[in-house]
Order: C-alpha cells, then sequence, then structure tokens
C-alpha cells in the first residue's frame, strides 16, 4: 500500500470513527431522554440534590461530558448532569418507531398481565433504559421471545439490535451463556409501543379456570378457537402452548386443545401432544370469522425429530375432534415491509452538519 492510499484509509477510518453518538466528546447537540424518567443531578455525584425529574420523549441540549457522564440544559432553562447512556439521539428515538411499526406487523400469542410493577426496557437486557413501567392488571400484547446473556448494556448499533431474532434460527440444543442468561419478551403496549420485559414476571391473562391444568408448566401462547353457549353463560375451546423447566432456545414443548363439555358442565382435554420442539408464531382461524358455520382451524411451527426440518402443521377443531390436515416443510420468508432505516424528518430531525453527509457518503462507497 501506498503512502497516499494509505493516509486516505486512516482519513476514511477518522472519519467513521467520529461518532455522533452521545458519547462522542463533542459540543452541545440535541438528545431526547431514553428512560421513563430522568433526574438531573446538581453535580456529578450520586448524593447530589436533584435538579429536575424529566420524562421519556423530552428534548434536552448537551452542554458538557465527561465519560459517559453529560451534562444537559432542559427547555424550562434547568441544567444538571445524567448517565450519558439513558439518553438517546433522534436516530435512537426513530429506532423506538420503528420498532413499534415492526411489532404493529406480528400477531399477538396472547394477553399477559403483571402482579406489581414491571420495567419495559428498549432492549433486551436489565440495564437498558427502561420507558414504560407497567402497573398490576395492566394487560399487554405477547410478541416474540429472545434470549440474551447477562451483559453491561451497550446503545445499540442498528435495527438488529432491537428487532426480535426469532428463536427457530437458534440450535435446539444450543448451550446457554455460562455467565447466564434471560428470556426476554418484545410486547405491545396499549398505546402501541413496544418493548422487552422480562418473561418471568408477566403472566398470560388466560382464565383461571383454564390455566389450573397448565401442570405446574409455563404458558406462553393462547387462542380462543370457538364460543359455546351453556345454561346462559358463554365458554370457551381453547388452544395452548406451554414450556416446562427453564430457559430453552424455542418457545413450547407441548400444546393441548382444551373443550367445554356441555353434557357434564366443565373442561377437558381434546388434544395434546408432547415433547415437540416449537416456535412463534401460533396462527389460528377462529370460527366464525367467515361466512356460514365452519370449524376452526390453527397451525404450529414444529421442528421435526427425525430430519430436524422446521413444519408449519395445520390442524382442525371439528366438534370435539382434533385432526391434522396439512404438514407442510417451512422456511422463512424476507418480509418486504419490515422496517427500514430511515431518515428521520419532522420538529426532531437533527441536521449535524457536513461531518455526518460525508459519512453517510463514504458508508454508500464502501458498500
Amino acid at each position: 500500500m501506498n503512502r497516499r492510499l494509505l493516509l486516505t484509509a486512516l482519513s476514511l477510518a477518522t472519519l467513521l470513527g467520529c461518532g455522533d453518538d452521545l458519547n462522542s466528546p463533542r459540543g452541545s447537540r440535541e438528545a431526547f431522554v431514553g428512560a421513563f424518567t430522568l433526574h438531573l443531578l446538581a453535580e456529578l455525584s450520586p448524593r447530589a440534590p436533584v435538579v429536575t425529574t424529566l420524562n421519556h420523549g423530552d428534548r434536552v441540549e448537551i452542554v458538557d461530558r465527561r465519560r459517559r457522564f453529560v451534562k444537559v440544559r432542559a427547555r424550562g432553562g434547568e441544567e444538571g448532569w445524567a448517565d450519558g447512556y439513558l439518553l438517546f439521539d433522534s436516530e435512537q428515538m426513530g429506532r423506538m418507531r420503528r420498532l413499534a411499526i415492526h411489532a404493529r406487523q406480528l400477531p399477538s400469542q396472547g394477553k399477559a398481565t403483571v402482579y406489581d410493577h414491571l420495567n419495559v426496557h428498549t432492549a433486551p437486557n436489565r440495564t437498558a433504559p427502561s420507558f414504560f413501567q407497567l402497573r398490576e392488571g395492566m394487560e399487554v400484547d405477547v410478541l416474540a421471545h429472545r434470549l440474551e446473556a447477562r451483559s453491561r448494556y451497550e446503545p445499540p448499533a442498528d435495527d438488529e439490535d432491537v428487532f426480535p431474532k426469532p428463536l427457530y434460527l437458534t440450535a435446539p440444543d444450543a448451550p446457554l451463556p455460562a455467565a447466564g442468561a434471560d428470556d426476554w419478551t418484545l410486547i405491545r403496549l396499549p398505546d402501541g409501543r413496544a418493548g422487552w420485559a422480562l418473561t418471568r414476571l408477566l403472566t398470560m391473562a388466560i382464565p383461571d379456570e383454564v390455566a389450573q391444568y397448565a401442570e405446574g408448566h409455563r404458558i406462553v401462547a393462547y387462542f380462543p378457537l370457538a364460543a359455546v353457549a351453556d345454561d346462559g353463560q358463554v365458554k370457551h375451546h381453547w388452544l395452548w402452548t406451554t414450556l416446562s423447566g427453564g430457559l430453552k432456545p424455542y418457545e413450547f414443548d407441548s400444546f393441548r386443545i382444551f373443550v367445554w363439555n356441555l353434557r357434564r358442565h366443565r373442561y377437558e382435554t381434546a388434544y395434546i401432544e408432547r415433547n415437540v420442539v416449537g416456535y412463534y408464531p401460533v396462527e389460528v382461524e377462529p370460527a366464525g370469522e367467515t361466512t356460514g358455520p365452519r370449524a376452526p382451524k390453527f397451525s404450529l411451527l414444529i421442528r421435526d425429530k427425525d430430519d430436524g426440518q422446521l413444519y408449519r402443521r395445520t390442524y382442525e377443531l371439528s366438534g370435539y375432534r382434533v385432526r391434522m390436515l396439512e404438514k407442510a416443510l417451512w422456511e422463512p420468508q424476507p418480509d418486504p415491509d419490515s422496517p427500514k432505516l430511515v431518515v428521520q424528518t419532522g420538529p426532531h430531525a437533527h441536521d449535524g452538519g457536513i461531518l455526518p453527509n460525508l459519512k453517510q457518503k463514504v458508508r454508500n462507497w464502501l458498500q
């Protein structure tokens, strides 16, 4: 490599390395509160008095930096110190919006609730910013799972670090990290936002008269298949999937069909299959969704024990009888509607000047 080419490469590396993120040692710029609440401290000390408290999404201006800590000015003029990892730039705020768009496309695997306050994080990490707090009795949609090693939180580099990676991409016998791992659930909040919560603190909101038959297994998905009237009460036939034991690199290992027996006035098991390796999404076509009487159908993504391939099994519930309609080899297809990296526009857009534009041109050239 000649001297001119070497200098050019070093210049490009310098441009790409001069990050425009919140941890770069640059001058004032705007940022947004990523955490649910953020206390601004008068001094860079945990015992310093609180100047003011900001909420998720509030805009601030960074006026000073010391390592990962930043001094910011709120819109009201108050200034104080905070952890820079709890602040987002415009791109990170845009990533949260894209996660919500992505989550909107995912089918719900059932409602979940909590029995105590539970933090919802921007990424599947215990120390990632918490932008929302679930309260007792609040219900959310369960969308996806993700196993993550316990590690120090680092702000995500791109959408892939925040979007759910399907567990079917992981080998079913893959070992867990030696340092331990957590099972995270991607949830959709009532207002449409999406975030990550610890799975073990969520409880699926299936009725207790059905959940009591779980036999100590964790219910991970459930669906009403059909409604039946019994002496003025409305009961349902149910499909649920469960997982036994601890953390597993798949979503469920058993599924069951419960039906309401009109003659005996109680729930009974119409079908059960154990020792499977199953994954989200479970898809259901309940009775009554189309014109005329029809039997409810459901399909599950299960890895075959013999050849290790993924198959989409489709079943039908006819009366109290369950029969398989189809077993088709399944391969994930690219989603043309999945959110892409976009340039944020509007009142919160940030024009970083000539350097970010030059960096983008260099990245495009290198690609």
